[in-house]
C-alpha cells in the first residue's frame, strides 16, 4: 500500500490492518513521518519530531507482534500529541517561550493511556501560549494554518492536532478543551471533536483536581474513529478527583440512525443575540432538515444561558491564576498581552466575584436541566465564523459587532462550557469559499454516548468527511 494511501485509513481501518498483520507498524510510522515532510510545510501543524525513537519503537512492536504476543486496541498506530501534554522524555513546550526547552518526565494522564494501548508517539502539535485563545501561534514554533487554505486559522488550541488530523498525518488525536479548544479547531478542519462530560477522561491537573471547565477529549475524522479513542482515554484515573456521570442509555434504533421521537432544540444564536456571519448561518440552516428526514421532531429553543458569561469568564480567570500565578509574578512580559489581561482578572478576583458565579452557575444549572428534560440534543453553531486569516490574533468584528476581547468571538463554544455538558462539533459542509462549518450538538450531562450515536447517524446522511484537503497545497504557513 502507498504511503499516500496509508494516510487516507482511518482509524478503525488502519488498527484492523495493523491488528491483522496486513500492515506493520514500520510501514505505518514511515507513511506518517513522509506525510509530515510532504505537508508540514505548508500547515506548521507538528512542532516537534522525533523520528529514530518512533522508529524503534514501530520495530519493537512488529516484534511482538510477530512473536504472536497479543495486541492492544491501538498497536502501532503513529500520533504526535497536543503541546500541552506531557509526555516523558519528549519535549513540551506549552507555546510558551518560558518552558521551550522543558522534557517532562511522565507523561500526562491522556497520553500514558493512549501509549499503553499500543499508539506509537512520534512527536507534538502546536498549540497557542499557554493553550490560550483560539487560534494556534506562540512565540516558539509559529503558527499553525488550515489544510483546506494554508492561509486560514486552523483553530486552538488543539489546531495543530487539529491540522494534523485533517492533513492526513494521522487518523486521530488527543486534544482538550475549556472555551472551545475542540470545538473550534474540528469546526475549522472539518473534523468530528467531542468535549466530554466532567471527569469522563481524566484532566492530571496537579494544581486543582477538581478543576471542572476544562476537559481531556479527542479529534477524529469519523464519530467510528472519535468513539474508538474515547473507549482508550475515557477512563479513570487518581489524578482526576472528578468521577464521570453515568452514560444515559442509547435505542438500538437511534443507534441504527433512526431518530423518531428525538427532541431537538435548533438556536441560531443560542438565544443571546450572539453574532454569528451569514456564510456559517446559510450553511447551518440547511442541516436542521437533515434531523427531521432522520425522524427527529425539531424545534426553534435554547436554554436560559444569560448567567453563562459571568460563570465562564470568572472560571476561567481563577484557573489561569490558580495555574499560572507563579510564571506570571516571573516571567509577566514574556507572556502575550491577552494572557498578561486574563491572569490578571484572575489574580484581582474577590469573595464576592466567587459568590456571585457560584450563584450564577447555581441557576444555570436549574436552567439547562430543566430544558434537557424538554430536549434530547441541542443544535448550535459551532463557530461564529469562517476561517479567518491566520495573520490576525482573532476576528475583532463579526456581522458588524465588534469583539472586545480575545474571548468574545468564542462565545457559541464558551457559553456552552459554562454549562459544564458535554458538546462536540460535526462537519456540516463547506461556505462559498470552500472553507468547513461545523455544527454544535449539546446534551444532558452524561449523554456523551447519545451524541455520538446522534452525530453518526447525521453523518451518514450528510457524509462531509469525505471531503478532503488539497493535497497540493505547499504554500508556507504564515506567522503573526
Amino acid at each position: 500500500m502507498e504511503s499516500t494511501e496509508l494516510c487516507d485509513l482511518g482509524l478503525l481501518e488502519m488498527t484492523g490492518l495493523l491488528r491483522a498483520r496486513r500492515l506493520s507498524a514500520r510501514e505505518a510510522v514511515t507513511a506518517h513521518l513522509e506525510r509530515i515532510d510532504q505537508v508540514n510545510g505548508a500547515i506548521n501543524a507538528v512542532c516537534t519530531l522525533d523520528a529514530d525513537r518512533a522508529l524503534e519503537a514501530a520495530a519493537e512492536a512488529d516484534r511482538r507482534a510477530a512473536a504472536g504476543q497479543p495486541l492492544p486496541v491501538l498497536h502501532g498506530v503513529p500520533m504526535t500529541h497536543k503541546d500541552t501534554h506531557d509526555t516523558a522524555g519528549m519535549r513540551t513546550t506549552l507555546g510558551s517561550a518560558v518552558y521551550a526547552d522543558r522534557v517532562p518526565s511522565t507523561d500526562a494522564p491522556i497520553v500514558a493511556m493512549l501509549r499503553a494501548a499500543g499508539v506509537i508517539t512520534t512527536g507534538k502539535t502546536n498549540v497557542p501560549e499557554l493553550a490560550a485563545g483560539s487560534h494556534t501561534f506562540n512565540p516558539v514554533f509559529g503558527t499553525t494554518t488550515n489544510p483546506y487554505d494554508p492561509t486560514r486559522s486552523a483553530g486552538g488550541s488543539s489546531g495543530g492536532v487539529a491540522a494534523a488530523v485533517a492533513a492526513g498525518i494521522q487518523p486521530a488525536g488527543d486534544a482538550s478543551d475549556m472555551g472551545g479548544s475542540i470545538r473550534t479547531p474540528a469546526s475549522f478542519c472539518n473534523l468530528i471533536g467531542l468535549r466530554p462530560s466532567a471527569g469522563l477522561v481524566p484532566l492530571g491537573n496537579a494544581n486543582d483536581p477538581w478543576a471542572w471547565i476544562s476537559r481531556k477529549g479527542a479529534l477524529a475524522r469519523t464519530v467510528a474513529d472519535l468513539r474508538l479513542m474515547m473507549s482508550v482515554i475515557g477512563r479513570s484515573h487518581p489524578s482526576s478527583a472528578i468521577h464521570p456521570p453515568g452514560q444515559h442509555p442509547v435505542s438500538d434504533r437511534v443507534r441504527a440512525g433512526d431518530l423518531s421521537g428525538l427532541r431537538v432544540a435548533w438556536t441560531p444564536d443560542l438565544g443571546l443575540g450572539i453574532p454569528v456571519s451569514g456564510p456559517v448561518l446559510s450553511v447551518l440552516a440547511e442541516q436542521v432538515r437533515h434531523f427531521e428526514t432522520l425522524g427527529a421532531r425539531v424545534e426553534v429553543a435554547a436554554p436560559d444561558l444569560r448567567d453563562a458569561d459571568e460563570v465562564f469568564f470568572t472560571t476561567r480567570a481563577l484557573d489561569f491564576s490558580t495555574t499560572y500565578e507563579q510564571i506570571y509574578l516571573e516571567h509577566r512580559d514574556e507572556l502575550k498581552p491577552a494572557l498578561q489581561w486574563n491572569i490578571e482578572r484572575g489574580l484581582a478576583l474577590t469573595s464576592d466575584d466567587l459568590r456571585s458565579a457560584t450563584r450564577a452557575r447555581s441557576r444555570l444549572h436549574r436552567s439547562t436541566t430543566a430544558f434537557f428534560d424538554r430536549y434530547d440534543v441541542l443544535l448550535a453553531p459551532a463557530t461564529q465564523v469562517q476561517p479567518f486569516d491566520a495573520s490576525l490574533e482573532y476576528p475583532t468584528e463579526i456581522d458588524g459587532v465588534r469583539m472586545e476581547t480575545y474571548l468574545d468571538w468564542m462565545r457559541a463554544a464558551t457559553l456552552i462550557s459554562a454549562t459544564g455538558l458535554p458538546a462536540m462539533s460535526v462537519p456540516a459542509g463547506f461556505d462559498i469559499d470552500g472553507l468547513p462549518v461545523g455544527l454544535q450538538m449539546v446534551g444532558a450531562d452524561g449523554s456523551d454516548d447519545l451524541l455520538m450515536a446522534v452525530a453518526e447517524a447525521f453523518e451518514q446522511v450528510n457524509p462531509q468527511h469525505h471531503i478532503r484537503p488539497d493535497r497540493r497545497a505547499t504554500r508556507p504557513a504564515s506567522a503573526l
